[in-house]
């Protein structure tokens, strides 16, 4: 999938969280979003896009996708 749709979708999951007054919550429901509903391939894909600056990602979409916990690529 192209980058720049997944940032788009990241950062809207991190737009509808940031409205959680509780800033680790809002975290851990955009991250575990990401868990539940995205392929592992988008998950890592997007986390390798981070690890290159991670340029466009909203800053609470950046901390959910570090949190991530990523199966290892046979397990996709």
């Amino acid at each position: 999938m192209r980058i720049e749709r997944l940032v788009t979708m990241a950062n809207d999951i991190a737009t509808y969280f940031a409205a959680e007054p509780d800033h680790a919550a809002a975290v851990n429901g955009v991250r575990d979003h990401l868990t539940r509903f995205w392929d592992p391939a988008m998950r890592r894909q997007l986390k390798a896009y981070q690890g290159d600056g991670g340029e466009g990602l909203l800053p609470l979409a950046q901390e959910a996708v570090a949190a991530l916990a990523l199966p290892p690529p046979d397990q996709a």
